[in-house]
């Protein structure tokens, strides 16, 4: 009997360790998907997880894993409303949406074209940089950090991320089709923003240097 107790859980962590061996990597998802189930990332964030900023597909590269994996579990569960994601993101499960979040958080941020920083409206400037407390709007970057870097691992970075994609999500936000955030600040910030205001701040954001020492050479 005691032979056969042994060679049972001798099974069993054989087993396991199979299973877990079988898993594949964050970095296996993003870059060849789960065959029919989920498409790579790769395909619309990009080999280097730098994202699409034409098509208004996100950087995911360098991005805090948490933040990476709260929007994952968002998008599986309908919260956050993308017909793209949601199926992508459900057929994963919870150790793979954490595991694709902390391998793109890994990234290195990848270089992007310098933009002209002259040719931000001055709306924007002034909603980024000092918000407009009339309505009750703080500025932008009391939360995610000088020139949008970023601050710890809930308030991403917004700069140089695609324009169209931060005014879409302010936009969503406003139309109550994602998750307001840490204590619900987005959706309540966004409630407050009018219709010209979103593209002159996303404008904003999308011409600063997402790395941390060049954004500091703008103070």
């Amino acid at each position: 009997m005691h032979g056969f107790t042994h060679w049972l859980l001798t099974a069993a962590m054989i087993a396991t360790g199979s299973a877990a061996a079988a898993q594949p990597s964050g970095q296996t998802i993003a870059n060849e998907g789960l065959g029919s189930d989920a498409a790579p990332c790769t395909s619309c964030h990009g080999a280097d997880g730098g994202g699409n900023p034409a098509a208004g597909f996100p950087r995911l590269a360098g991005i805090g894993a948490p933040y990476l994996a709260d929007q994952l579990d968002a998008f599986a569960s309908g919260a956050r409303d993308n017909a793209v994601m949601k199926p992508i993101a459900q057929a994963l499960s919870d150790d793979q949406r954490r595991a694709v979040a902390e391998y793109y958080s890994g990234l290195p941020v990848p270089e992007q074209d310098s933009t002209d920083t002259d040719d931000i409206p001055a709306a924007g400037v002034e909603l980024a940089e000092h918000g407009r407390w009339s309505d009750g709007l703080p500025a932008c970057v009391q939360c995610h950090g000088p020139a949008g870097v970023g601050v710890g691992e809930r308030f991403p970075p917004l700069a140089g991320q695609s324009a169209t994609y931060i005014e879409n999500q302010l936009r969503a936000w406003r139309n109550g089709k994602r998750p307001g955030g840490p204590m619900g600040l987005m959706a309540g910030v966004a409630a407050k923003l009018e219709e010209a205001d979103l593209a002159p701040v996303a404008r904003y954001f999308a011409a600063q240097s997402p790395t941390t020492d060049e954004a500091d050479d703008h103070e």
